[in-house]
Formats: C-alpha cells, sequence, structure tokens
C-alpha cells in the first residue's frame, strides 16, 4: 500500500502540495513514484516560471515510462529541488521529502479543489 500523508493536498493526477505558508512544495506522491519504477531524470522548470494549476510544468522519466507532470496550484516557482538533477533517484527513495518545485502560491482558494488524504487514498486503491 502506498503512502499518504495527512495534512498534504493531492491531484488526481498523483501530484501532492505541502503548504508552508505562502508557499507550496510540490512533488509527485509515493504511489506515483511506485508506479514508475526507479526514476532515472526529473525535468523541472526554472526559478521564475509561472505554474498554472492543471497544466504541465515538467516530467518524470523512469526505466519504464515518462510522465508528464502537472501543477496542483497556480504560482510563481521560487525554487526547485537541485538535488533531483544529480539524484534523481531520491524520489523513489521518499517521494514526500524530495519534492520538485517550491511555489509561491498565487491562489490558495485553488487548494480546496484538490483531495485531502483520505480521498486520495480511495484513488490508489
Amino acid at each position: 500500500m502506498a503512502k499518504v500523508i495527512e495534512g498534504l493536498y493531492y491531484s488526481e493526477s498523483h501530484e501532492y502540495v505541502r503548504v508552508e505558508g505562502e508557499f507550496g512544495y510540490v512533488g509527485i506522491t509515493d504511489y506515483a513514484q511506485s508506479q514508475l519504477g526507479n526514476v532515472v531524470y526529473v525535468d523541472m522548470p526554472e526559478e521564475d516560471d509561472e505554474v498554472t494549476a492543471g497544466e504541465e510544468f515538467g516530467a518524470v522519466e523512469s526505466v519504464k515510462a515518462a510522465s508528464d507532470l502537472f501543477s496542483p496550484v497556480s504560482g510563481t516557482v521560487v525554487e526547485v529541488n537541485s538535488a533531483l538533477e544529480d539524484e534523481p533517484e531520491l524520489v523513489n527513495q521518499d517521494a514526500f521529502e524530495n519534492w520538485i518545485m517550491k511555489v509561491r502560491l498565487s491562489d490558495p482558494s485553488e487548494l480546496e479543489k484538490l483531495l485531502d488524504a483520505e480521498a486520495y487514498a480511495k484513488i490508489c486503491e
């Protein structure tokens, strides 16, 4: 069973956002990394890029497949997880610890459209 963490917001496309103040840390869920297998590359946006909820912001490639990433929130990218450039497999080790981008949220009300842990866990069953 894939790990799901309470207090995070989830999208049906298997991204999560952890909110801290005006920022959201976005990554892929444990379920997503387990479906992909060994991650070999993470395509991330640039700092200062604008992302829009529901739109593509990058991709994750594994030995099995490539999967587009869709932002669960809108805002400005303030940081990307540069550790993933050299060690994309960190996503497999702990998908929730190894977020992909940090976004300054432009519309926090978008979070209300996302799933809570319980609803997301049902999708993964």
